[in-house]
Order: C-alpha cells, then sequence, then structure tokens
C-alpha cells in the first residue's frame, strides 16, 4: 500500500505544476497580445493624441508662420490638439536634435528650411544625421532672395556689380544674416560664379542688416524678396536680380541673376516639414496626404503668397530628393569659400 504522505506530495506537486502552467500560459498570451497592439499599423488609429509641432526658430518670419497655419489646419482636419513649439538656438540645431532623437509614432514633427540643406557642410560634428534620422514629409514652399545695392554707388545691373568689384577687390561689402543662412550662402555662390572677392558682415537678423544698408554702411545684400521690396519699391534700395531660376511675381520687372549675367545661377529659399526616422509608412501617407491638401486651400495659398513664398508640395520621396541635392550643392560652395561656424 502507498505511504498516504508520499501521494500527498506528489499531488501538491501536480497541482502547483499545473497553476504554473496556467499562469505562465496566461502571461505569454498577454505579452503577445500587448505586442501585438504595440506593432499594430498606427495609421488605424493615428491621431489619438497631441502633436507636437518644433519650430527651430524663434517666433515670428515665415518658418513660424508655416508651423502655425499646419498646426491648425491638421487640428481642424484630425480632431487632435497640435501645438507649435518654438525651439531656437545653436543654428537651429538644439530644436532638429530634439526631433532626431524623439519616438517616430507622428506625433513630434519638425519645421525646417534653408539651413537643414547647409548645416551639415558648416558643422562637423552634427548631433544628428540629416539624411539618415528624419522622415521627409512635404516640401511645403519656397522663395527667391532678391540681390539689392545701394543707390549710392553707380551699379545698375548685375554686369555692373562684377565690374565695379573687380576694379575695387575687397572693398565691397555685403551682409548677411549668419553665417550658413540664405543669404549668406547667395552671395558666397555668387562670388565664386562671378569670380569676385567682396567682404561679408554678418548680422544677427534682416531688420538691422536692411537698416545698415539703407544707412549706407554696407553695399549689397541678398535677401528673402518680401522683406526688402518696400524698399526697391521706395528708390531707398536697387534690385539687381532675383536669386530664383524664373522671375519672381512679386518683382516681374528684375532678371534673374542668371540671365543678368551669371549664367547657372540659382538659389531658392525652401520650407518643409520632418519626422523622425522611422515613422510607420500609414503616418507618413496621412500627414502628406493631409499636408498637400491643406497647401491647395485657397486661404493658405493667399497667406504664402502675401509673404512672398510659392506652395509646393508633392510626395516625400520627391522632399528627400530636394534635401539630398541641397546637401550637395552647399557642400561645394562651402567647401570652396571656406566657411566655418560662428
Amino acid at each position: 500500500m502507498s505511504d498516504p504522505r508520499r501521494v500527498e506530495v506528489v499531488l501538491r506537486a501536480q497541482r502547483f505544476v499545473h497553476f504554473a502552467c496556467r499562469a505562465l500560459i496566461l502571461l505569454l498570451a498577454g505579452t503577445a497580445c500587448v505586442h501585438a497592439q504595440a506593432t499594430a499599423p498606427a495609421g488605424e488609429t493615428y491621431p489619438s493624441k497631441t502633436i507636437k509641432y518644433i519650430v527651430p526658430y524663434p517666433p515670428g518670419g515665415f518658418n513660424d508662420t508655416l508651423g502655425r497655419i499646419f498646426a491648425q489646419k491638421l487640428q481642424d482636419a484630425f480632431g487632435v490638439p497640435v501645438v507649435v513649439e518654438n525651439r531656437p538656438g545653436g543654428g537651429t540645431l538644439i530644436g532638429t536634435e530634439a526631433v532626431a532623437k524623439s519616438a517616430p509614432d507622428g506625433y513630434t514633427l519638425l519645421g525646417v528650411a534653408f539651413p537643414f540643406g547647409s548645416n551639415p557642410s558648416i558643422y562637423k560634428n552634427l548631433p544628428y544625421d540629416t539624411v539618415k534620422d528624419f522622415t521627409p514629409l512635404v516640401f511645403a514652399g519656397q522663395t527667391p532672395n532678391l540681390l539689392v545695392v545701394k543707390p549710392s554707388l553707380p551699379i545698375n545691373s548685375v554686369k555692373d556689380l562684377i565690374d565695379y568689384a573687380k576694379q575695387n577687390p575687397g572693398k565691397v561689402t555685403y551682409g548677411s544674416t549668419g553665417i550658413g543662412s540664405s543669404n549668406h550662402l547667395s552671395m558666397e555662390l555668387f562670388k565664386s560664379l562671378a569670380g569676385i572677392d567682396i567682404v561679408h558682415v554678418p548680422y544677427k537678423g534682416s531688420a538691422p542688416m536692411v537698416n545698415d544698408m539703407l544707412g549706407g554702411h554696407i553695399d549689397v545684400a541678398f535677401d528673402n524678396t518680401p522683406n526688402v521690396l518696400p524698399q526697391v519699391n521706395g528708390g531707398k534700395l536697387r534690385a539687381l536680380g532675383v536669386s530664383s531660376k524664373t522671375r519672381s511675381t512679386l518683382a516681374p520687372d528684375v532678371p534673374t541673376v542668371s540671365d543678368a549675367g551669371v549664367a547657372g545661377y540659382e538659389v531658392n529659399v525652401w520650407f518643409g516639414v520632418v519626422g523622425p526616422v522611422g515613422m510607420p509608412e500609414e503616418i507618413v501617407r496621412k500627414l502628406n496626404g493631409e499636408m498637400n491638401a491643406i497647401l491647395k486651400q485657397e486661404d493658405v495659398r493667399r497667406r504664402f503668397i502675401d509673404q512672398g513664398v510659392e506652395p509646393v508640395g508633392g510626395t516625400p520621396a520627391q522632399f528627400a530628393n530636394q534635401i539630398k541635392t541641397e546637401i550637395q550643392k552647399w557642400a561645394r560652395v562651402v567647401k570652396d569659400a571656406g566657411i566655418k561656424p560662428e
């Protein structure tokens, strides 16, 4: 006959194994369920919470305006809050790095512009990879720079400027809004193609630069067309050319720099939106589709055009190609000019 105590021990062991196995099965099933929920296509439920749109510039200016246009329109379309957060500093690096390190879930977006394509050549130790660490979403818009000169100089055309600079090497001064800015690199490209030597005078913004030109302290500059067109129309500055491939509708009487004597010259100040790398394709398609629809809305187009910006739009792939082209273009200019960060 079996020992009752041994039988009881065996029965207890069997019950323990039974309950342990059952608990393990439930635990594994729960883990699988959570994993399935985490890896399910986010686009099916996106968005379900607040979206943050980071602008790596201070309030004011078109970068900020673009962010607020998209924030309001996306909020209207998606029914969730979309907030703009200005994170200026470090030549746009602070806000840009923050987005590069964010979760790729579609809830953190970044407004980018011209410096996004030039910074990789200027800053040798960027805290992110411009191509590998971001997901391009949409190419939002572009605007040309206007080449202007103070009226006291005997210069009425691009050819006059080139001739004058060659006759006075190192004596002509040009202003910019800082190292790596669109007006800085616009002039460095101009200098390279025209074969002239003029002196760079950096400022902390367009307003002080234009004021110094009006006061006769600097001679020439490239600046965003809306920033200097009022002074041109008022006869306080003289326009020599626009940086784009075709004439600007804002200044139709001003020739392109290329047509006026520097063949092949073209610079466009551009604006777009990206997110962190690794965003689900469903979310990328949803954001791109909605942003393209926003760019076609009449009130949005009017706000762009009022500030001298042409709405663009397009696919994420097209924007990715635009970014790569800009990086390659400005790498050559920065290297040839020996440009270093401030």
